[in-house]
C-alpha cells in the first residue's frame, strides 16, 4: 500500500485549521535534554523498530524520533525542510534528479560518523529488502541512488516526482547506520540506532523507552531528559485510568470520542488538558465499481444526496468533528469542495429519488455497508450504523452493516466481495498527491476497480512533475470534481488530533498537526 490505512490518529474528527505554525525551535541547534523525563502512553502498539519494516503510525512515531532523515517537517509545517541535509533540491527542471549536500560533523547514537554512505545503505537496503509491511512501496519512482563524496548524495528517478523531498521527509526516509544493520535482512533484536534527537534504551511489548541522545546535531532542541513510551495495547480504558490515577503524564492516541469530550469537561477537576491539534487523516465510504448495486451510479448519487455529515458528527463523535467534502483535506493545498458544491450539505429525499429513477431504479436498494470494527477507531461500526439509519429513514434503501476483523475484511475487499466498504487514511506526508494518486492511480490501493484516463494519463503526471506544489491548484481541482461526478469514493469526516495531558505537561500543541510527527522534543514537565 501507498499509503498507511490504519487505525486513526484518534477516533474523533474535526477540521484543520488553516493557519499553521511555523519553524521548529533552534535552526542550529542540538539536544540540551535539561528538562523532566515524561511519561506517554498510548493504546496502540510500535510495530517495528527497523525503518526498513514499519509503515504502521506507533513505527513512525518511534522513528520520527530516534533516526533523522534528510529533510524534515517543522512544526505546523506542510512544507520539508533541511534536517540532516545541509541543503537538497532538484538539479534539473524534469524533477528527475535530487541532490542533498550532508551537514559536517553527524553521528550515530553509538558515535559512528554518518556520511553519505549511510544515506545510500539506507534507502538501498529498505528497498531490496522490501519488506510487505515496510515503506518501500513509497518509493517507486526512485531508480539508483549515488554518492558521488561523502557528504552528497544524488537520488535519480525514473519519472519526475515533484514529491520525493516529501517521502524522503517522512519516517520513510529514516536513516540507518550501516555498520550496524544487516543490508538483506531486518533486524530481530527490537534495537535501533540512529542519529535523531532521541536514542531508543529499551524497547519491549509493555514500554520503549528514550533518552536524549548527546551525539545529536540537527534542527531541534530537546525540552526534556527523556520520554518513556508505555503501550496499552487497545485496552483504552486502561489507557484513561492510567492518565486520571497519575501513572502516565499524557495519553495519545486510543481515547474514544466520549473519553475525550467527557475529560474536555471535566478538565479541572481531574487535573488534566485536553489539547487539540490539526490533521490531514480522513475517512472514506469506498464503491466497487463492479458491484450490481454500489456499481451503479445512480445508486451511488442517491447515497451522496441523503448522507448527513453534521448529523453524524453530532451523535456519532459527540461534535468534535468537521464533515469532510472532498478527497484532499482541507490545510492541505490543492483542496476543493467538490462534494459539496455538488451534493450539498443538507440531505436531499428529492434529488436522491430523482438520481435512482434516472437511473431506472424504482424499488427500494438493497445494500450492505461493511466495517470493521477497530481499525479506523472504536467509532467505525456505530458510523457504519448510522448511515444505514439515515439511507433507510428516506424509503428509498433496505440497508444494514456487517463488520468482520480487519484481516479478513482486507481478503474479501481483494476478492470483491463488497459493494461498500470503510476505509481510513492516514498520510505519509502531507500533499494532495497523498490523497490522490494511490486513491486513483494505476493500482489504486482502494481495489474498487476505478480508473479514470484522465486521471491516471494527464493529472496525475502533471501533478507528480509540478515542482511549484502551489502550481498544481487547477489540476487537483480538475481531479477532485471529476471523483465527485463519477463518485469511486464518498468522503465523510476528516479528523483532528486529541492528546490528554496532566497539569504541568507542556509542549503538546507543536506535536499534532498535518504532518502526522509527533516529536518528543517539544514535550516539557514543571
Amino acid at each position: 500500500m501507498n499509503m498507511r490505512n490504519q487505525w486513526p490518529v484518534l477516533p474523533i474528527v474535526a477540521g484543520l485549521a488553516s493557519g499553521l505554525l511555523t519553524g521548529c525551535g533552534s535552526q542550529n541547534g542540538t539536544s540540551g535534554g535539561t528538562g523532566s523525563s515524561v511519561v506517554m502512553g498510548m493504546s496502540d502498539d510500535v510495530l517495528a523498530t527497523d525503518p526498513a519494516s514499519g509503515y504502521d503510525p506507533g513505527s513512525w512515531l518511534l522513528f520520527n524520533n530516534v533516526f533523522q532523515s534528510l529533510l524534515s517537517f517543522p512544526k505546523g509545517a506542510t512544507e520539508p525542510q533541511p534536517e540532516a541535509a545541509k541543503d537538497c533540491s532538484f538539479s534539473d527542471d524534469q524533477a528527475m534528479v535530487y541532490r542533498c549536500e550532508l551537514k559536517p560533523g553527524l553521528k550515530f547514537s553509538n558515535g559512528d560518523g554518518l556520511t553519505a554512505e549511510d544515506v545510500k545503505f539506507s534507502f538501498d537496503r529498505m528497498l531490496k529488502i522490501n519488506d510487505p509491511a515496510g515503506p518501500a512501496i513509497m518509493f517507486p519512482t526512485l531508480d539508483k541512488v549515488e554518492t558521488p563524496d561523502t557528504k552528497t548524495v544524488v537520488f535519480k528517478l525514473k519519472v519526475p516526482d515533484a514529491t520525493f523531498p516529501s517521502k524522503i521527509a517522512s519516517g520513510a526516509g529514516s536513516i540507518v547506520d550501516h555498520r550496524q544493520y544487516d543490508a538483506n535482512g531486518l533486524r530481530t533484536d527490537d534495537k535501533a540506532v540512529g542519529s535523531g534527537p532521541y536514542k531508543l534504551d529499551s524497547f519491549d511489548k509493555d514500554q520503549a523507552v528514550f533518552s536524549v541522545n548527546s551525539d545529536y546535531k540537527g534542527t531541534v532542541e530537546a525540552k526534556n531528559s527523556g520520554v518513556t513510551l508505555k503501550f496499552f495495547h487497545g485496552d483504552r480504558t486502561a489507557l484513561k485510568k492510567a492518565l486520571e490515577d497519575g501513572d502516565i503524564d499524557l495519553a495519545y492516541r486510543g481515547l474514544t470520542a466520549s473519553d475525550i469530550a467527557g475529560l474536555d469537561r471535566q478538565d479541572d477537576s481531574k487535573g488534566v488538558d485536553v489539547v487539540e491539534g490539526t490533521s490531514a487523516e480522513v475517512q472514506h465510504l469506498v464503491f466497487n465499481m463492479k458491484d450490481p448495486v454500489a456499481g451503479k451510479l445512480g445508486v451511488r448519487k442517491a447515497m451522496a444526496y441523503l448522507v448527513d455529515r453534521d448529523a453524524l458528527v453530532k451523535n456519532v463523535y459527540q461534535g468534535t468533528a468537521t464533515p469532510l467534502y472532498s478527497i484532499i483535506p482541507a490545510g492541505i493545498a490543492g483542496h476543493n469542495t467538490a462534494f459539496f458544491d455538488t451534493y450539498g450539505a443538507r440531505p436531499s429525499k428529492d434529488k436522491a429519488a430523482a438520481a435512482l429513477r434516472a437511473a431506472g431504479i424504482t424499488g427500494k436498494v438493497r445494500l450492505t455497508l461493511w466495517s470493521t470494527p477497530s481499525r479506523y477507531g472504536p467509532a467505525t461500526d456505530e458510523e457504519l450504523k448510522a448511515i444505514a439509519g439515515q439511507l433507510n429513514a428516506s424509503g428509498l434503501f433496505q440497508a444494514d452493516v456487517k463488520s468482520v476483523p480487519f484481516d479478513q475484511y482486507e481478503k474479501d475487499i481483494a476478492k470483491g466481495r463488497y459493494g461498500v466498504y470503510v476505509k481510513g487514511w492516514v498520510p505519509d506526508y502531507p500533499d494532495a498527491d497523498n490523497f490522490t494518486a494511490p486513491f486513483f492511480g494505476k493500482d489504486n490501493v482502494l481495489g474498487n476497480h476505478y480508473g479514470n484516463n484522465t486521471i491516471t494519463g494527464t493529472l496525475i503526471p502533471h501533478t507528480a512533475a509540478q515542482s511549484d506544489r502551489a502550481a498544481t491548484d487547477q489540476d487537483f481541482g480538475k481531479l477532485q470534481n471529476i471523483v465527485a461526478d463519477e463518485l469511486p469514493v464518498l468522503p465523510i469526516w476528516q479528523a483532528k488530533q486529541y492528546a490528554v495531558a496532566r497539569d504541568g505537561v507542556y509542549g503538546l500543541e507543536y506535536c499534532l498537526d498535518a504532518s502526522t510527527v509527533f516529536r518528543f522534543w517539544e514535550l516539557s514537565k514543571s
